[in-house]
């Protein structure tokens, strides 16, 4: 099932929504800034995962490495409790937009799991790359793949199992290059695909066009996509960017259960979800219904 949702102009029809397509250059959206910020990511800091903290982690088998990821526990935090999983990538840095968003390339630029949770309900993991040498976290694409794909499921599997993350109810998001990270290295193979129970796809898709890292065309990006098995997608972009994915999957023979929304903004990053927009309540809503699903 293909749903549009929330555009800058909506219909509802027979109990659908569907996006009217806009003409205006994005260019011509609102800054960001001229919205209201409540949100403020906690700043990163050491020792053991303790509520309404973010903390630098690193698995036992890189502790001489400086490959990290950071975990977060909700507010509400109570030892033998389970909840629900935000696994987050980042996108591709060091970059700064034509408007002046900035991304680094490392973990500590994730925002979307903290606006998506407000800080409670969930635990967030932000999870890098790994470099091609396995002694640091890749700023730009992928470094070693596989070495990638192991370092997530290891790290999911150990904030489970210490903090008791609930397996059936993990949810994969990613910013720019993280978003084609949902499906290129969420979707890489059988063994990491079982991991997730939905996905939140904010700006870029997997097989919309060729990069230059092996396997990024569209023959390989659907033989991915095919491991989603009906589970539902949320893709997001600024301005009018749902556009072309919608169109993507539309034409790919996928059968899926896609949501599409568009961030009224000109800006290319993931700190949208730290203001006070109705695109974000929607995307809450979303993912409160998601995690309630079997």
């Amino acid at each position: 099932m293909i749903k549009n949702v929330i555009g800058l102009s909506i219909f509802l029809i027979l109990g659908t929504t569907q996006v009217v397509a806009q003409k205006e250059d994005s260019t011509q959206l609102p800054d960001i800034s001229s919205f209201h910020q409540d949100l403020f990511v906690p700043e990163i800091t050491e020792g053991t995962p303790v509520a309404g903290k973010r903390l630098r982690q690193t698995l036992a088998s890189y502790l001489n490495t400086d490959v990290y990821h950071l975990v977060y526990l909700p507010t509400n935090y109570k030892e033998g409790k389970k909840y629900p999983v935000i696994v987050e990538y980042p996108g591709n840095g060091p970059y700064t937009s034509a408007s002046g968003d900035v991304s680094t390339g490392q973990v500590d630029g994730c925002n979307l799991g903290y606006g998506l949770s407000e800080g409670k309900g969930f635990i967030w993991i932000s999870m890098p790359f790994i470099s091609a040498d396995g002694n640091e976290n890749q700023k730009w694409w992928w470094g070693d793949i596989e070495a990638t794909k192991r370092y997530c499921i290891d790290t999911v599997k150990e904030v489970c199992t210490k903090f008791g993350g609930d397996t059936s109810n993990i949810i994969l998001v990613g910013f720019s290059r993280g978003a084609i990270a949902v499906n290129y290295i969420g979707l890489h193979d059988d063994e990491i695909s079982h991991l997730w129970k939905a996905f939140i796809v904010n700006s870029h898709y997997d097989g919309l066009k060729t990069w230059d890292y092996p396997n990024s065309d569209k023959t390989s990006a659907l033989e991915r996509l095919k491991r989603l098995n009906g589970r539902p997608q949320f893709i997001c972009s600024e301005g009018h960017g749902t556009a072309k994915s919608k169109n993507y999957l539309d034409q790919s023979g996928i059968q899926g259960n896609f949501t599409f929304m568009n961030i009224p903004v000109r800006n290319h990053t993931n700190t949208w979800t730290l203001y006070d927009l109705k695109e974000r309540e929607n995307i809450r809503t979303w993912l409160a219904e998601t995690i309630k699903k079997n």
